[in-house]
């Protein structure tokens, strides 16, 4: 189910998210995580759209606790927008498929979003 996201963790993670040439949207999850498990689907399909000026990039938060901690992530789902390096926007819980592709639009530089 992860045709279109990157999986990312400690040792990718500066490659993949902090020196990034596009915007990236971090989603911290674990797979016990029920609503975590409920937004993948609707994050692979936004990955897959906005592929070439998004990323959307998962970070196991059970793999990967000392990313979690530098960017005080204490509920999950938690997702990061960073752009250049620094987060620029931040959602605690599991949000609508058409609000994450406003958001996802807004820093792709498109007019508007395309929900399916």
């Amino acid at each position: 189910m992860t045709k279109h996201t990157k999986t990312t963790g400690t040792q990718t993670w500066e490659d993949d998210v902090l020196h990034a040439a596009q915007p990236v949207l971090v989603d911290f999850w674990a797979p016990w995580c029920a609503p975590c498990r409920m937004i993948a689907p609707a994050l692979e399909e936004l990955a897959e759209e906005y592929a070439g000026r998004v990323t959307v990039a998962k970070v196991n938060v059970d793999e990967n606790s000392e990313i979690a901690g530098r960017y005080g992530v204490q509920s999950i789902p938690t997702l990061l927008l960073f752009r250049e390096g620094k987060v620029v926007e931040q959602y605690v819980g599991a949000r609508p498929k058409a609000e994450l592709a406003r958001l996802l639009a807004q820093h792709a530089g498109a007019e508007r979003a395309q929900v399916s």
